[in-house]
Formats: C-alpha cells, structure tokens, sequence
C-alpha cells in the first residue's frame, strides 16, 4: 500500500544511521589492524615482505568493493560459511580499509626523512624500536588528514551494504522508497543524512592539513 511520506519515516532514517556509524567504525577497528600491518610490511628493509604488502594493496584496490561483499556474503556461503550480513560486511570492509590504510600510512612512514631511520640504528634501536619511538611519531602528522579523509569515503562506501540486506541508511531509504514510492524526497533526505556525517569531518580533515602543517 503506498503512502505519503511522514515524519516517521524521516525518524527512521535517521535512526539507520546508528548502523551506518556501526558499521563505519567495525571496518575502520578492522581496516586500522590490517593497515598497521600492510604499513610495516611495506616500509620494511625486508623484500619479500614489501612484495607481499604490494600484492595485498594491489589485489584488493582492484578488485570493486561490491565484488568483496559478494564473495564474503553470498560466495562464503557456497562453501558452507553463511555469514549475517553486519559480519559479511565488516569483514569485507576491513578488507578494504586495511589496503587504502596501509597505503597511506606507508606514504607517510617512508616520507619521514631516512637521516631518522639512520639515526634511529646508530644508537642501537630495532626496527621495531625505530618505527615506535622515531619514526611513527612523525609519520602520524603525516597520515592524519588523509586518514580522515578517507574515513569520509568509507561512510558514503557503507551504503553499498544494501545489496546484500543489511538495514543501514541507504537501505532504510530503499524501503521506505517503495513504501511512498517518493524517490526523490526521500533520497534527499538520505543524501542530507550523508551530508551531516561527512561534511563536519571533511571539515575537519582540512582543519588538520592548515593545523599540522602538511600541505607545505
């Protein structure tokens, strides 16, 4: 039965957006472990573990993030892995998180002059003792903006959960869409529920820029 639109149906939307920032902040906890990772394997003296954080980051940059919540959702499934679809869809997100992460915080590792890494050694510090007192240090002024920056991506990314029934922003909006069969209103309204998320840290990743001085 179609209906008009309703504050109800503007209350609920909003309140999807519980499951948007759920969702948003399971993949970044998962995407920052494996980013971690993927950094320290690229920014490390050892070739082989370089070759593999390239292959990670190349494999999953090139492969559509649509793709990755099919494969964990409906491909895992195949085999006698059924996952529910807030699982699927943190799995497939720190996935894919972990890759752009860890591309960018090894950007920021490596930009940190190499005099620091030597000077690190010349007093007897492991890799590992370089990274955490000399090197990580710097290297976070580095990433920062760009860390929040792409968190504004993974927001607006997590409606793509929709396509396998996780009931997050946008698939709220679907349902209430074929409800009132009002597409327009109530894809604005989605679309300002977006806006009031990224926008403050979109504004907040600049701030960082002009505050920590990396634009320069």
């Amino acid at each position: 039965m179609i209906r008009e639109i309703g504050a109800i149906d503007v209350f609920y939307m909003a309140l999807a957006m519980r499951w948007t920032l759920v969702l948003t902040l399971l993949a970044l906890a998962g995407g920052s472990v494996i980013g971690l990772a993927v950094a320290t394997a690229g920014a490390s003296s050892r070739g082989w573990l370089r070759f593999g954080a390239r292959l990670y980051v190349g494999a999953v940059q090139g492969i559509p993030l649509l793709a990755l919540l099919f494969v964990f959702f409906f491909g895992l499934s195949v085999v006698g892995f059924s996952l529910p679809p807030l699982v699927a869809a943190t799995v497939a997100y720190s996935v894919y998180a972990g890759a752009f992460l860890g591309e960018i915080w090894r950007g920021a590792l490596i930009a940190v002059p190499r005099t620091q890494w030597e000077a690190g050694a010349s007093i007897g510090l492991s890799f590992a003792e370089q990274l955490r007192h000399v090197i990580i240090p710097q290297a976070v002024r580095l990433a920062t903006p760009p860390s929040v920056g792409f968190l504004v991506q993974l927001i607006k990314n997590t409606s793509l959960a929709a396509v396998i029934g996780f009931v997050e922003l946008t698939r709220e909006g679907q349902l209430t869409s074929a409800a009132t069969f009002q597409p327009f209103w109530v894809y604005t309204i989605v679309a300002a529920l977006y806006f009031s998320l990224c926008f403050p840290l979109t504004r907040l990743s600049r701030r960082l820029e002009r505050t920590l001085r990396v634009a320069r």
